[in-house]
């Protein structure tokens, strides 16, 4: 996860931006977490797409092995079975076929070490611990696969939104757009502190 915050951290180097809001899917709700420790004063916020759901979470050891078991035995299938869980049944064939082969041609070994370490940060409360470490306000825009818990995300964050889109899966970037870009630029405007037209 640091390694992955210190790319963002490096094109947001690059492109000279003095003030950023960083946005990430998924796994990248932990990396801008990593990434805005790197750069104080030059993140205005964080925008979750579909995770943060709960940074308590109590992860087990048993939990996780019981996640990785099936993408260490034979990465393609294990990948597309848990990724299709996420997936809402009403999404087109031709997308959801589409987001399952990208999801398992990832690279097993760089996959399942990113996912390990992410999972273990809920094991050794490392993941609610980064947002103690970066003073900024977090806004998800989530679909409603997964509850939120607000009062466990903000105990540790500086403050904590959430826009929730009804009916939508992990993929709703994808599969919900136009909804999505909605609630996206909604998520922005609260914290530029502009108001949407």
């Amino acid at each position: 996860m640091g390694a992955f915050g210190e790319d963002v951290h490096a094109v947001t180097e690059a492109v000279g931006s003095g003030s950023v809001i960083l946005i990430g899917h998924s796994m990248g709700g932990t990396v801008i977490a990593e990434a805005a420790r790197l750069m104080p004063g030059r993140v205005i916020g964080l925008i979750g797409i579909d995770t943060l759901q709960n940074i308590e979470y109590p992860m087990t050891r048993e939990e996780l092995k019981k996640m990785i078991d099936p993408l260490e035995k034979n990465f393609r299938t294990g990948s597309q079975q848990f990724a299709g869980e996420m997936i809402s049944p009403q999404t087109d064939q031709q997308l959801r076929e589409w987001i399952l082969s990208d999801v398992s041609a990832a690279p097993s070994d760089v996959a399942l070490s990113a996912m390990n370490e992410m999972m273990t940060q809920y094991i050794t409360g490392e993941a609610a611990k980064a947002f103690e470490k970066i003073r900024i306000p977090v806004i998800t825009v989530n679909g409603d696969l997964w509850p939120i818990d607000y009062e466990a995300n903000r105990r540790h964050m500086f403050s904590y939104d959430a826009i929730v889109l009804k009916k939508a899966d992990h993929f709703l970037m994808m599969n919900r757009p136009d909804e999505f870009n909605i609630a996206l630029e909604k998520a922005i405007h609260m914290l530029s502190g502009k108001s949407v037209q």
